[in-house]
Formats: structure tokens, sequence, C-alpha cells
């Protein structure tokens, strides 16, 4: 063979081996994301951890960084500043606030099928039907659900603002009066209240007497769902994975991902709370069922927002509901099959 065609077909074949690596190189290479949640870690955030922790974000080709909310830490400008690229937030009245202040972000998926949001009270003293509860003498709730939920509660269940006293995230209070309701998250205050009162309170779940949102919904940019869907889908479809791991799986490392981010994080109280997630339903029952994990629809969407409207905190016209999210990254069955073996051992 002539010297230069023999050079000049090596050089080929380098060229190839070069592009060869150069594609395998960036299909391995991984895109940052930085996800940030609500709270301290805990949980209700632990299928993230789980994603995080066992490598299945790794998998999907994201490089994954979960940055904890706080009592101090307000995470929220941060989404549409550009600063994070996915934001855990509670509910859609987030959402729908969102869209009526103008904000360039979108609901991409819904974690929560069930809002956690719950009235807790004490046992033997009548509470025991959610339909007591108006005539309770006392209901302490916070400044920021006196503003939401409670106007819903006087109009959908005949709540009176008389019986209003403040919840400033101290049992004391609800513990020493028998008579007394209280709000709380529904996988974290019964188990406080266990503890530091040693009794087992009644737990009145809103999701289960027409408190229809979705709840932990995770957030994009707009223009991160135009300009980058597939990264979208990848953080989307990851997390799916993630949560039916942490509920069915082995959730060891995700637990220890979190009591590093909160050191005042317990093993035993993130194992109680899993297990109040699981029993209320919370992230896997009705529409997750069948359409997976994140499920959403328009029409509980609307739902939501017309009770809300009812409710008194927006008018018809305030929020363009097309806005509030999208649904191209839901409703699939991611991880149905990871459920059905999971849950079959």
């Amino acid at each position: 063979m002539n010297l230069s065609i023999r050079w000049g077909l090596q050089g080929m074949r380098a060229m190839f081996l070069i592009l060869a690596l150069g594609v395998s190189a960036k299909a391995i290479a991984a895109d940052p994301v930085v996800f940030a949640t609500n709270w301290k870690a805990q949980a209700a955030h632990g299928g993230f951890y789980q994603a995080l922790a066992d490598g299945t974000y790794r998998r999907y080709g994201l490089e994954v960084t979960i940055r904890q909310g706080g009592p101090q830490v307000n995470n929220r400008p941060l989404l549409p500043a550009g600063k994070i690229d996915f934001l855990m937030t509670g509910n859609l009245l987030h959402s729908f606030d969102n869209v009526k202040n103008g904000l360039p972000v979108t609901v991409v998926a819904a974690m929560f099928q069930k809002d956690p949001q719950a009235l807790l009270a004490h046992p033997g003293q009548g509470y025991e039907k959610f339909e007591s509860l108006a005539s309770a003498p006392v209901v302490m709730v916070a400044k920021d659900g006196q503003f939401s939920w409670w106007q819903w509660l006087k109009v959908q269940h005949g709540f009176k603002d008389p019986q209003l006293k403040p919840y400033n995230y101290n049992l004391g209070p609800f513990l020493a009066n028998a008579k007394a309701v209280q709000q709380g998250y529904s996988v974290a205050e019964p188990i406080y209240v266990q503890n530091q009162g040693k009794f087992k309170p009644v737990v009145h779940l809103l999701a289960d007497h027409g408190f229809s949102t979705y709840s932990t919904v995770i957030e994009a940019r707009t223009e991160t769902v135009v300009k980058n869907p597939d990264l979208v889908q990848r953080f989307v479809d990851a997390s799916a994975i993630g949560w039916y791991n942490y509920l069915y799986g082995d959730r060891g490392a995700a637990n220890a991902l979190m009591r590093k981010d909160n050191p005042d994080m317990t093993d035993e109280e993130l194992e109680r709370s899993v297990a109040l997630i699981r029993e209320q339903g919370i992230v896997d029952s009705g529409e997750s069922l069948v359409k997976g994990i994140g499920a959403m629809n328009a029409q509980r969407v609307r739902d939501f927002y017309d009770k809300m409207v009812r409710a008194g905190l927006y008018k018809p016209a305030d929020v363009d509901l097309s806005k509030v999210a999208t649904f191209q990254f839901v409703n699939k069955g991611i991880g149905l099959d990871l459920r059905k073996k999971l849950t079959s051992r």
C-alpha cells in the first residue's frame, strides 16, 4: 500500500477515534443542577435526597446540589433570578401568586398528591369527626394559614373567626388545653405531640375534606421549560424514581444525607414520618397510582382555584391558569414498574 495512503487511513481512524471519544465524554458529562427546598431537610424531602444518595440523578445525567431552606432562608426569589434551576415549594397557592405577580416560573410536577396541612385535636374530646372541629372553642393557626386555608375553612366548613387564636409553632398552649385544636404538618407535628404530650392526637388532613391542592410542587423557570425541556424531563423522572426508592426501598443513605444537612433530625423521626407519609397517602395515592408520582391534571388545578375564589383569596380573572403548570413532563407512568417490584418483595 502506498505510504501516503496508509498514513491517510491511519489519520482518518485517529480522527474518528477522537470524535468518538469526544461524543462519549460529552454523553457522560452530567449537567449541573441546583435544586432548592423550602425548609430544613426532613422526610418530606426524602425522595430528592434518595435520588442524590443512590446515584439516580447521576444516572440521568444530572449533577444535583440540594440547597435546603429554613426559618432564616428564603429560596423563592432565587428561581426567577436564575440563581437556582428548580424549586420545591408548598402548594398551588404559591403558584397562583407567581402567575398573578407575573413571575416567569411554572410548575412541572407535583410530588405530593395530598397537602399535609392538618388540624390536630386531643383524643376523647369529641373531635373524632372533622365536622365537630367547627364548634371547638379554640383553633390555633399561624399567620400565613389565617390568610389562606382558614378562609376556605370558614366558607366551606363553617369555621368562625372567634375560634381563631395565633399559633407560634409552640406546642405548649395546645398540650395544656384539651379542648384546643391546632394546625400541624400531618407527617411531623403528630410525632412531636406524642413525644411531648405522651398521647396520640386526632389528625384531620384538610386534603381529605376538600382542600384539593397538589403539594410539594417542583417549579422551574419558563425559559428552562422552553429551551431545555430534556433537562426538566430528566430531573422530574429521576425525582419520581427517588421517591419510589425512598418510600419502598432502602432509604438509609438518603436519611444520612438529610441528617448531615439537618443535624436536629434523627433516624427515628425520619422513619416515623415516612410511615405517616405512606399511611396518609401523601405521595403515592390517587392519580399517582396509575400515572406515576408527580402526576397532575388541569381539571384539579381549576377545581382548587375555584375553591380559593369562593374563599375570597382571588378574583376569577386574577390568574391565567394556563400559566400555572405544564403537564408535558408528568403522567407518563415513570417508576410504576419499580413500585411494583419494590412492593412485591
